[in-house]
């Protein structure tokens, strides 16, 4: 007894929802039904009231046109949001050219409290990014946290492949001759983003940074922000990429750039000797020992100095 009338219960609210979805529908057809039998059993029937009968009818007709077509383009506008929402996921990766790429960078930079760097030697890093991201959080008087993974200059190996990588294709380039990338160049540049990496970080309290030294010969370089993630190459000219934070993409670099963090060789910039606002060749020398990556012996005062001026004096390699 109990189920049956669980079950008559049901029917009746499938019938009155149903009934509320295709009211003009009912209203129209219980009209017709009503006037159309009155019409045949009475004769007499009024011939107004079967004319506004018919007018009604028509009305309830049209009224249930008009909001099946609402319904319609409620269906259409949803499907529409829906596409867009997933033509948006699949362009994860935006293209960036000429100076789409420079304004990028320079939003992010702005924009953020953190900076990961994966590349060659950090050429650009240090010449524009690291001083625009100390400056703004000196400015903004916030942290700062910066990770920096770069080629190990004392892997002599390393160095002459990333060399010889740079050289095959500096040839394309109109700012860098192909002689100018030697096993000499590469690793003066990466021990002076090394050096300006323990320069900034004695000059802000509130900076955090770690330096990591590659044997792997990176091919492109990224540059995570707390914003967006920025895909580059050596050459200025050729398409870079773009990935803002809310994509996927941005989350499985994240890790990516993690993992390869984790297989180079970690620096313990807390056993750095201190150094003066234009630090001396002594030093610099006194730095890296401490650092556990002394100087190469080859390496007279002048190379030093280079190393010094290439650290806290660079300039951007891809200003035109």
């Amino acid at each position: 007894m109990g189920r049956r009338t669980a079950e008559l219960g049901r029917g009746v609210e499938k019938a009155v929802t149903w009934t509320l979805k295709n009211l003009d529908g009912v209203v129209a057809m219980v009209a017709a039904l009503v006037i159309g039998t009155l019409d045949i059993l009475d004769k007499n029937f009024d011939d107004n009231i079967t004319s506004g009968a018919i007018l009604l009818v028509l009305a309830a007709l049209v009224f249930g046109t008009l909001t099946e077509r609402r319904r319609r383009v409620t269906d259409i506008r949803d499907a529409m949001k829906d596409t867009r929402e997933a033509l948006q996921d699949l362009t994860m990766v935006r293209a960036l050219s000429g100076d789409e790429l420079e304004r990028a960078l320079d939003r992010a930079r702005r924009t953020t409290d953190r900076w990961e760097f994966k590349g060659g030697t950090g050429t650009y890093l240090r010449a524009v990014t690291l001083p625009v991201c100390v400056s703004e959080a000196q400015r903004l008087r916030r942290s700062l946290t910066v990770r920096i993974d770069i080629v190990n200059p004392a892997d002599e190996q390393v160095c002459a492949a990333y060399a010889g990588f740079r050289r095959t294709f500096a040839h394309q380039l109109d700012t860098v001759r192909p002689e100018g990338w030697t096993v000499d160049r590469t690793r003066k540049e990466a021990y002076a983003t090394v050096l300006a990496a323990c320069w900034h970080r004695q000059r802000l309290t509130t900076l955090e940074i770690h330096v990591h030294l590659s044997s792997v010969v990176p091919t492109l370089r990224f540059d995570l922000s707390a914003t967006c993630l920025i895909v580059t190459q050596d050459d200025p000219r050729r398409v870079n990429l773009l990935i803002e934070r809310d994509r996927p993409l941005y989350d499985y670099y994240v890790t990516e750039l993690h993992q390869a963090r984790e297989q180079a060789r970690t620096l313990d910039l807390g056993r750095t000797e201190p150094l003066s606002d234009e630090p001396t060749i002594d030093e610099v020398e006194r730095l890296f020992r401490g650092l556990a990556l002394p100087l190469p012996a080859s390496f007279t005062d002048r190379d030093v100095s280079e190393i010094i001026d290439k650290a806290l004096h660079a300039e951007n390699p891809y200003r035109r």
